[in-house]
């Protein structure tokens, strides 16, 4: 699958943070994480907070609250995009956290056409789980006016390999314990 440019350098990003030596079970930690090295993504990135099946964002970019209309600090990250979208969004969410690697949704907003980009980090105290993200917006006019904008979710595929094992069931004398 070929992914946009700025999808791509999100990934080589965080694959080369997953491999450092600080790194606990394939995600690094956020102090890990440069912005600048985001470079002019960086308006278009976001770090939210996982909360349940959803995330609460901590930053945004200037660009991500002009397109979605409003500050964006505190904000669930399922309520930018659709009511029929939000299912697939929080597997999303799940996904690159459990399997510890970054996972591209491909979207629409409006007339425009996405990748965002979901990649896992592990928060300040080590418990906490922190998702940085980026939209990558494909060639074509920009969105129209100064309309706020919800997503609508098409697809969402997980890149790499999973760097955390999956999870299985163990059971001792017949009695499950994990």
């Amino acid at each position: 699958m070929m992914f946009h440019p700025d999808t791509r350098a999100l990934i080589e990003l965080w694959t080369g943070l997953s491999q450092a030596a600080d790194a606990r079970a394939g995600l690094p930690e956020r102090a890990a994480l440069i912005p600048e090295r985001l470079g002019p993504r960086l308006s278009r990135a976001f770090l939210a907070e996982r909360t349940g099946d959803d995330a609460r964002l901590r930053l945004a970019g200037d660009w991500l609250e002009g397109f979605h209309g409003a500050p964006l600090a505190g904000v669930g990250l399922l309520s930018l995009w659709r009511h029929a979208s939000r299912p697939l969004v929080a597997s999303a969410l799940r996904q690159t956290v459990r399997e510890g690697r970054p996972v591209v949704v491909a979207a629409t907003g409006g007339t425009v056409a996405f990748e965002v980009t979901l990649a896992p980090f592990r928060g300040e105290s080590g418990g906490r789980e922190l998702v940085l993200g980026l939209y990558a917006r494909a060639p074509g006019p920009p969105p129209a006016g100064r309309t706020a904008h919800r997503l609508t979710a098409q697809v969402c595929v997980g890149v790499g390999e999973p760097s955390r094992p999956a999870l299985s069931l163990a059971a001792i004398d017949g009695r499950r314990i994990a």
